[in-house]
């Protein structure tokens, strides 16, 4: 029987939040989030009172600034010349912005244990010493396994070191 902590459900909650805690996903999202926030008000205001724009609202220009760096696409655009500077600034930005946070925060999950593997394993062994009243008999077997069998590689380590 799987205790309940090493289910599937406890997987995904330490899925994410590792991937809260350890990579850029959240600083990425409120920056993306902002600029969106920012270069729909920046569309807004130019298109604002222009003949013809289907930018006649802020809303507008939110819905616009999703679309426009989304593979949906958009069938209107803007109509001034300053607006659509802004919106192109916002289509390479946003895309940019959008995909790098993908990728930053997938590449930073999986590097995250290559670049300390040791810390890992120290985490490992804390979270379970600190859950050691929750453990039945056979976890604490195996614990036990586990840290004789680190001691014993500790102390062949320790042997093989040069005396100096």
């Amino acid at each position: 029987m799987i205790h309940k902590k090493f289910g599937p459900q406890a997987r995904l909650k330490r899925f994410a939040r590792d991937v809260l805690v350890h990579t850029p996903f959240v600083s990425m999202v409120l920056l993306l989030v902002s600029l969106w926030l920012g270069f729909a008000a920046a569309i807004y205001l130019a298109e604002r009172g222009i003949d013809g724009s289907s930018i006649a609202s802020y809303a507008n220009a939110l819905y616009w600034g999703v679309a426009a760096f989304s593979t949906a696409g958009i069938a209107e655009a803007p109509v001034s010349g300053g607006a659509q500077l802004i919106g192109g600034i916002w289509l390479v930005l946003g895309s940019m912005l959008f995909f790098g946070t993908i990728v930053a925060t997938v590449t930073t999950y999986f590097m995250r244990p290559m670049q300390r593997p040791h810390r890992k394993i120290i985490d490992t062994i804390e979270y379970n010493l600190e859950q050691l009243e929750q453990l039945n008999i056979d976890e604490l077997d195996l614990l036990k396994e586990t840290i004789d069998t680190l001691i014993v590689h500790v102390e062949r380590l320790k042997g093989k070191r040069p005396s100096g």
